[in-house]
């Protein structure tokens, strides 16, 4: 007599095709391609800086390439879609402890055209902050940082 076997059910190829959710996270695994990406094409900026001003013009004139500007586009694309998605996540990743106890998830959130669950992030005179003012700030934060970092590069 030989052993029982267990039935797996077939599953195909294109499987992330089915639901809008698992295309969304296939392209969010995928992104992490284009952040190594972009963070190779920066070191490799900065070491063509610190090399002087030949190697610098250089790296401008490889970097102008069509291939590298359409790819750099499609990065850019992937890099919004990390950081939206990753925005989004964030108020449902925290472990939210008020008392010394765990805040249990309880409210439902619109993020991006999904309704998610939410934590209670954080309480200001006794009133809850909700997940979407969290996103927002976030959002600020961002806007803050890169407002920074452009003036730095164009004072």
């Amino acid at each position: 007599m030989s052993a029982p076997t267990t039935y797996r059910q077939p599953v195909s190829r294109l499987w992330f095709t089915k639901k809008r959710s698992y295309f969304i996270f296939l392209l969010r695994e995928l992104s992490c391609v284009f952040v190594g990406w972009f963070a190779v094409f920066l070191m490799v900026m900065l070491f063509a800086i610190g090399r002087g001003a030949a190697a610098y013009q250089n790296f401008l004139n490889w970097a102008s390439s069509p291939v590298v500007v359409v790819v750099n586009l499609v990065a850019l694309a992937f890099l919004v879609l990390h950081t939206v998605t990753w925005f989004a996540l964030t108020p449902q990743a925290m472990e939210v402890r008020l008392g010394g106890r765990q805040v249990a998830r309880v409210k439902m959130v619109n993020v991006a055209g999904r309704t998610v669950p939410a934590a209670t992030v954080v309480r200001v005179g006794g009133r809850r902050i909700p997940p979407g003012m969290v996103i927002a700030s976030q959002y600020a934060g961002l806007l803050v940082v890169s407002a920074f970092i452009v003036w730095l590069v164009l004072r």
